[in-house]
């Protein structure tokens, strides 16, 4: 998409997996993963389809809390166990995308402020980008947050770390919970097409702008 909005940010949060870097997690896989394991407690999949993986943990785990007290943390780290093992999978096969490193060190030089928040665990974010820690300031993985994504208080860690107001920052994503949890605490949403999102379901979720790749974002900020 060739729009031509010029941007003036003080910081820019990225997502990692689609954004960053090639997505290559099994989902279905990991979800299989997470029923098959659920049965094994005696819980069945009612209800569960529409879910993201780690609420339908959640929700496994409240399920089994009532259904067999004290048996519901043990499920707990089982699965996510089994997701840690899909998302380390997928970093094998996975990569930044060109110029990624390049637009980080350009949005440093001019003295915007760059933060990463993901649902991934910080071993597959360090298996793709060893260095991340010299190009953002803060990253931000689930094992760093309370809730994570879409609950706004992901992005709001992010943005507490670099001090910054969501007013003046931009998130970058390229799925449609990322432009939402822009939105939801007033930062600018830009979405991206490295991902397995379509122009118009970013659209629709609120993006303010649209582009190709996250290493473009450098054409639009002043």
């Amino acid at each position: 998409m060739h729009q031509r909005r010029t941007l003036t940010l003080k910081a820019v949060v990225f997502d990692f997996d689609g954004t960053l870097a090639l997505l290559n997690v099994d989902f279905k896989a990991m979800r299989l993963d997470i029923l098959g394991l659920a049965a094994s407690y005696g819980i069945s999949d009612d209800g569960l389809e529409g879910l993201f993986v780690l609420e339908m943990i959640a929700e496994i785990r409240r399920r089994i809390g009532r259904r067999a007290p004290g048996r519901e943390g043990d499920f707990a780290g089982r699965a996510l166990q089994l997701v840690t093992d899909r998302e380390l999978a997928g970093a094998e096969r996975s990569a930044l995308f060109p110029g990624v490193r390049e637009m980080l060190a350009e949005l440093r030089r001019r003295g915007v402020k760059r933060g990463i928040l993901t649902r991934n665990c910080l071993e597959a974010v360090t298996a793709v980008f060893p260095d991340i820690g010299r190009y953002s300031e803060a990253v931000v993985t689930r094992s760093d947050a309370e809730r994570v994504k879409p609950h706004p208080d992901h992005i709001r860690t992010v943005l507490g770390i670099l001090d910054e107001d969501p007013s003046k920052s931009a998130m970058v994503g390229d799925h449609p919970m990322d432009i939402r949890v822009g939105k939801a605490v007033g930062a600018l949403s830009v979405g991206v097409l490295t991902g397995y999102s379509a122009a118009s379901d970013l659209l629709e979720a609120g993006a303010d702008l649209i582009l190709e790749r996250a290493a473009e974002i450098t054409s639009h900020i002043e």
